[in-house]
């Protein structure tokens, strides 16, 4: 997705071999006008599909993925990283490793918003590693929704995410693959 590069190349900022700060306008600032079009052209990636509902964690995620459901006009369910005290019944969780945060987070499902037989769009804001991916899959296929594509705003193609889940046979659409970065430079798979 042009657009999304461009923006990545000007407001983005590669820290590293490994850390890609996007900050201004996906994960702290939201250029909802991007996201827009982001959402418009996961739901156009994935419109034959028969998706039946979006999924994303919080917090990053949300707002491609609301733009997503918007577009494809679906019901949208946010996994939760942080656990609640109001979150009793009906709760799914699985344990996630955040190499971002260097530390393990429960994320969490209420069942009672995936129904046995939906088919999931699943919207990351970044897929590097794949931890975050694989354990929202865990969540919706163990509350009986089918995984019908991963859909992710930026991929770090040279981490083993992306590979890991087509291995898995999920299908994979990442907007923007990042094939390699480091101080000052980014670069993109074509």
């Amino acid at each position: 997705m042009d657009l999304l590069k461009q923006k990545i190349l000007s407001e983005g900022r590669a820290l590293s071999a490994q850390v890609l700060l996007v900050d201004c306008f996906l994960n702290h600032q939201v250029d909802v006008k991007l996201m827009k079009a982001v959402g418009e052209e996961f739901a156009r990636l994935f419109a034959n599909d028969g998706i039946t509902r979006v999924a994303t964690i919080e917090s990053s995620g949300i707002a491609p993925a609301a733009m997503t459901a918007l577009t494809m006009d679906l019901p949208m369910v946010i996994l939760k990283k942080s656990v609640s005290s109001i979150l009793k019944d009906g709760i799914i969780q699985t344990e996630v490793f955040s190499f971002t945060k260097n530390a393990p987070y429960l994320l969490t499902l209420k069942s009672q918003f995936v129904e046995k037989g939906d088919n999931v769009l699943l919207i990351d804001d970044f897929l590097a590693n794949g931890e975050a991916a694989f354990g929202g899959i865990r969540l919706l296929e163990q509350a009986g929704a089918r995984v019908g594509g991963v859909g992710a705003v930026i991929a770090k193609a040279f981490q083993p995410g992306m590979e890991k889940l087509r291995t898995a046979g999920y299908r994979v659409e990442a907007l923007a693959a990042v094939s390699r970065m480091g101080e000052g430079f980014i670069e993109f798979e074509d």
